[in-house]
């Protein structure tokens, strides 16, 4: 019975799905649904998902989302073009095991012998820039979601499309709070995780700072595999920071967060990259209290038919609240911005499919070109000169734990329109 609704379920969001327009006004697309008499095919999509190692988590995330639209597109029937053809999908995935190495490997399994028509990225710039080598060597399109690196978009791809805002203005909205609610901090610190997409995201983030009068007191990254942060918190405090920014991923930004919090390092505001959008960090209890995190995707977030409007956009695809529904039908799980950028994955090559009113990757490609829409995940635009592939049409939103009552909730706090409370300031740990 309980898979019955969720399919019922399905039905009714494909169905919103298919609304897109010209200018302003939304107008209808070939329907996502059979009939018709035509011939069915079926697009294969190929990734990697790390079901092990260090990016297990924001990996499965990711993936969930990816295969809950495909499982949506499917039930309704697949997305109808208009010759008659009816268009489903089948994924096909392995385990990178969150090596690079593994992914080349894999990759170009998918793209030989499984002939995969399309790709998604792997999670995580690092991940994705091994990916893409293949991806354009192959000549398939990969839409790139879990990857905000800059670098990968500046070596002459033509067939890697970033749905994530890219990393040099991933943490420069947290300056922008500091500089609005925190006229007496002066001296920040950033301490990161080596990685590509970190150092990336807190160089840009430095330079900004350093430009908007703050003193750079530490700037200072950590290996990968670090545990034990003793040592980075004992600099933080001998450098007089009233502000920490930095981070990685996941595991290493939460156990930073514990430590920061269990040496009552005395701070005024901590942010973090990736980990505090999560609904896990909540599992942090007081240590999570008043950690801001840059996050890709909020339900909160005011993206709506009425904002596309306003904007001269086009609106496409199911509002936050119904994507947030069927992930949590699905998952039993709240949908953080990793699973929504999985589903705005299938989201974007759906529009893509029904604007190119066709699967050829040429057609694809010429669409995906062109496309300046807004979506639940917020707007999407690629850019088609020497960065080709980039995203900029996507800004971030920035999130604070917070409580309410005796329970810790996620707050947006930036930007101001989208906030939906004020910054909690000083952090209080």
């Amino acid at each position: 019975m309980r898979r019955k609704l969720y399919l019922l379920l399905g039905l009714l969001l494909v169905a919103s799905m298919v609304l897109a327009g010209c200018g302003n006004k939304a107008t209808s697309t070939p329907a996502a649904n059979a009939g018709g008499g035509g011939k069915e095919v079926t697009v294969t999509i190929g990734f990697t998902e790390s079901q092990t190692g260090k990016y297990n988590v924001d990996s499965t995330a990711q993936t969930q989302g990816l295969k809950l639209w495909m499982e949506q597109i499917n039930a309704a029937g697949g997305i109808k073009l208009s010759d008659g053809t009816v268009v489903k999908f089948k994924a096909v995935s392995y385990d990178d095991e969150s090596k690079a190495d593994k992914v080349q490997q894999l990759y170009t399994r998918l793209a030989t012998e499984d002939k995969a028509d399309f790709l998604i990225s792997p999670y995580s710039s690092g991940l994705t820039s091994a990916a893409a080598v293949v991806s354009e060597q192959y000549g398939k399109i990969m839409l790139a979601t879990g990857a905000a690196s800059d670098s990968i978009f500046k070596k002459g791809y033509e067939r890697v499309y970033q749905l994530y805002t890219p990393a040099s203005h991933y943490l420069t909205g947290a300056v922008d709070i500091l500089k609005a609610n925190a006229p007496d901090v002066k001296k920040l610190a950033f301490v990161y995780e080596n990685s590509k997409f970190s150092t990336a995201v807190v160089t840009a983030a430095k330079e900004y700072a350093a430009k908007q009068g703050y003193d750079i007191v530490l700037f200072e990254g950590y290996d990968k595999d670090t545990t034990d942060f003793g040592a980075f918190i004992n600099k933080i405090q001998d450098s007089g920071a009233e502000a920490v920014l930095g981070g990685g991923h996941f595991q290493d930004g939460e156990t930073f967060a514990r430590q920061i919090a269990e040496k009552k390092l005395p701070i005024k505001f901590l942010a973090l990259l990736v980990a505090p959008p999560n609904p896990k960090f909540a599992e942090l209890g007081d240590a999570a209290l008043g950690v801001v995190g840059p996050s890709q995707w909020e339900a909160a977030a005011a993206y709506t038919p009425e904002a596309a409007k306003k904007a001269g956009l086009t609106w496409f695809g199911p509002s936050s609240a119904e994507f947030a529904k069927a992930y949590k039908e699905k998952y039993n799980d709240d949908a953080g911005y990793h699973a929504a950028g999985g589903y705005a994955a299938g989201v974007v090559l759906q529009k893509a499919i029904i604007d190119a009113d066709s699967v050829d990757p040429d057609k694809v490609k010429a669409a995906l070109d062109k496309m300046d829409i807004l979506t639940f995940f917020g707007h999407i635009k690629f850019d088609t000169g020497d960065a080709h592939g980039l995203q900029i049409g996507h800004e971030m939103v920035y999130i604070q734990w917070q409580k309410e009552g005796d329970k810790l909730v996620k707050q947006v706090v930036w930007p101001k329109e989208g906030a939906t409370a004020k910054l909690l300031y000083p952090l209080t740990h």
